[in-house]
């Protein structure tokens, strides 16, 4: 008797389907299952397709497919349907890949699953909606999870937590290939030293994980007599488990096996195709997770190497001052900018005003245009040259101007710079510890910033010039400030300050509130590392978990922080409030810095409580200043300064010329573009006066806190 005569008669048909010309061959047994006359016909691929229902073909091709790759029997229930999309029946189709090479051709048989009796166990078994829609579920959210896993560690655990439906491991273990080893780097279900034997294997030996990197196939094991006869040289190792199954998948990623997942089960599985389909959809997510950590690592590594290279620690043991830095660099990619900053110790020698330079040293701090890694690598270029420019001993303007024309050298090189150059801004500091003397010149960079004694944030105008490589010869005038013990320099690149949606002055205004809030406390360093961490914080959130240093999750823009103070020196006690005072020299050539002056005095009032007193002494100020650079051929000098305790304060502001020259009234007309300079003094001012001076004269203007509010407090009684 025929084979197909017998599985006729036991209603068995069979069908052959030939993957390389996408037709299927059935007998006539399995065309009348199909719903079609019952006589061998031959269909393609689409004809098939159509037989079936459409969520059943989708869900037989992955069963196929894994099947044809693990070279195992495919089992599935489809339902046949008509022309009309109605079901006709359920059948049971067994498949297996035929010959040898490449699955080019399958084999199989279908019989018809028949109808359960409500309340038997056969239909209870055939319910098998619940089943794939909680396995629909579980490889959601295992893929959102371990899609979220930015490290080998969290992979790992993110593995060791999944709950599969319906069976689920007691025992996992991750193992990857290197170097002709197999290693196991992670493990969940054992307890400490139970998997040492396994830490560390040949390629070549013969244990399950490494015949699955070997050879890229699945090996299952639903019984330990399975495991014996396999593996008899790494079973004894395993029977002290207790596991009764055990599913080695390989983890391929990008085309190459990378490792093996093992699930071990202390209850027997039968590893059937809906199971084995769930096992190797895992080991595929797991690898692509691992491949993504690997990847995440390297740049990790990456990056902190560059920034270890490229930020240099700070001298910790500057005489009378200490020094906090911070680099924060922006997200994504290499996490690796163009900020920086730097400490130089300078050579010896004398000042400008003949006074010993022992000990002085730089403070650079910059922002090369871009967020790149050519913007990196060209900060790391212009930092060596700004060291070597700075060892040499030339004073700070000149340093810049030679940066200047090292980078505008770079950007016409050759023709990929030449098309995209790059500017860079720059501050550069020369310190003078014992008198507290800094040397100030600028290029194009955000102005340093003063916090007094008192907390008070006070941002310094000082002079500059353009960003370095704009113009090859450009000049950096300097400015000169002395910080007071127990003030605080702030310098920082434009990613601190215009951050979340802030300009330049809501940005600074912003960085006042967190540092007045700071307090000012009298432990020089640990109050300093503690406001620098403020700062980086409250502008951009905590630190980011997987990073050392107080690196952030919510970035826009690199950072360099840099933060001088000098000290109060031991045993000086109780200091005395000091005042809080600003300087500026405006030129004949710089009636643009008139402006400036104005900026400064209102910030210099900034909690003055009278509205119009600030007003008034902003007016004033600028017909003051505008008097000297109009009616003279010298330069204003302003120095402004607030003294006393909050209530009684007092506002003094002088502006010093050149000229011998005193003022006097004038009775200007209506019409008169000029001559009210002491008509506005003596309506406005509380008290003012003209002291003459060796070379020049100074007038100078007061106003009383305590007259505003006792004024106030008149108006308000009558």
């Amino acid at each position: 008797m025929r084979t197909e005569d017998v599985l006729a008669a036991v209603q068995t048909g069979l069908w052959y389907w030939d993957t390389a010309s996408r037709t299927v061959t059935f007998d006539a047994e399995g065309a009348r299952l199909m719903g079609l006359p019952p006589t061998r016909v031959e269909l393609t691929e689409s004809g098939v397709r159509a037989r079936f229902h459409a969520v059943d073909w989708v869900e037989v091709q992955g069963i196929i497919s894994l099947a044809a790759a693990e070279g195992t029997l495919a089992e599935a229930r489809l339902r046949v349907v008509d022309e009309a999309g109605r079901v006709l029946r359920t059948v049971r189709s067994r498949t297996r890949p035929y010959g040898v090479g490449p699955a080019s051709r399958l084999v199989g048989t279908i019989e018809e699953v028949p109808a359960p009796q409500p309340g038997t166990s056969a239909a209870r078994s055939t319910v098998t909606g619940d089943w794939r829609r909680n396995r629909e579920a579980f490889l959601l959210d295992a893929g959102r999870a371990l899609a979220e896993a930015r490290s080998t560690s969290e992979v790992l655990r993110v593995a060791a937590t999944l709950s599969m439906p319906g069976f689920e491991p007691s025992g996992l273990a991750v193992f990857v290939g290197e170097a002709g080893r197999v290693k196991l780097i992670g493990q969940h279900g054992y307890a400490p030293g139970d998997m040492d034997a396994f830490m560390d294997q040949p390629m070549g030996a013969g244990a399950p994980a490494a015949e699955v990197i070997r050879t890229g196939r699945a090996v299952y094991l639903p019984s330990p007599e399975d495991y014996r006869r396999r593996f008899p040289e790494i079973y004894p190792l395993v029977e002290r488990f207790g596991r009764r199954s055990w599913a080695f998948l390989p983890m391929i990623n990008a085309g190459r096996t990378i490792g093996a997942w093992m699930a071990g089960f202390s209850v027997p599985v039968s590893f059937t195709p809906d199971e084995r389909s769930v096992l190797a959809t895992v080991a595929r997510m797991l690898a692509q997770a691992l491949g993504r950590a690997s990847v995440h690592e390297s740049e990790r590594e990456l990056t902190v190497g560059l920034q270890r290279t490229m930020m240099p620690t700070v001298q910790p043991d500057i005489p009378g001052m200490t020094v906090a830095a911070r680099y924060v660099p922006t997200g994504g990619g290499l996490e690796v900018g163009g900020d920086w900053y730097d400490m130089i110790p300078l050579p010896g020698g004398a000042s400008e005003d003949g006074a010993s330079t022992g000990g002085r040293l730089a403070l650079v701090i910059g922002d090369v245009q871009g967020h790149d890694v050519r913007a990196a690598g060209l900060m790391g270029q212009l930092r060596i040259a700004l060291r070597a420019y700075a060892s040499e001993g030339h004073h700070a303007d000149a340093v810049l101007s030679r940066a200047s024309r090292f980078l505008a050298g770079i950007n016409g090189a050759d023709e990929d710079t030449a098309a995209d150059p790059r500017f860079a801004t720059c501050l550069y500091i020369e310190v003078y510890p014992s008198s507290g003397l800094l040397v100030i010149a600028r290029a194009g960079h955000p102005d340093p910033a003063i916090r007094l004694s008192d907390g008070t944030l006070l941002v310094r105008p000082t002079a500059g010039g353009l960003p370095l490589g704009i113009v090859p010869d450009t000049d950096y005038p300097t400015t000169r400030i002395v910080l007071e013990p127990g003030e605080t320099m702030l310098v920082c690149t434009d990613g601190l300050i215009e951050t979340g949606g802030h300009d330049l002055e809501t940005g600074w205004m912003r960085l006042r509130q967190i540092i007045e809030d700071h307090g000012t406390g009298r432990d020089g360093a640990e109050d300093l590392e503690q406001l620098a961490d403020d700062l980086v914080q409250a502008v951009h959130g905590p630190p980011s978990h997987y990073t050392t240093g107080p690196l952030i999750d919510r970035r826009e823009d690199d950072i360099a922080l840099l933060l001088l103070r000098r000290d109060v020196p031991e045993g000086a006690g109780a200091v005395p409030r000091p005042p809080r005072r600003t300087v500026m020299s405006i030129a004949q050539a710089e009636p643009e810095r008139i402006a400036e002056a104005r900026h400064q005095v209102r910030e210099l009032l900034y909690d003055w409580p009278d509205e119009e007193q600030r007003d008034s002494a902003v007016l004033m100020v600028s017909e003051l200043i505008t008097n000297v650079l109009v009616h003279t051929d010298g330069d204003a000098l302003l120095i402004a300064e607030m003294t006393g305790a909050p209530g009684t304060r007092c506002l003094r502001v002088s502006v010093a010329d050149a000229s011998d020259e005193l003022p006097h009234r004038r009775h200007p007309g209506e019409m008169a573009s000029s001559g009210r300079g002491l008509v506005l003094l003596e309506l406005l001012a509380g008290a003012w006066g003209v002291d003459p001076q060796g070379a020049g004269k100074s007038i100078w203007f007061e106003l009383y806190e305590a007259a505003a509010a006792a004024e106030a407090r008149f108006e308000a009684v009558t």
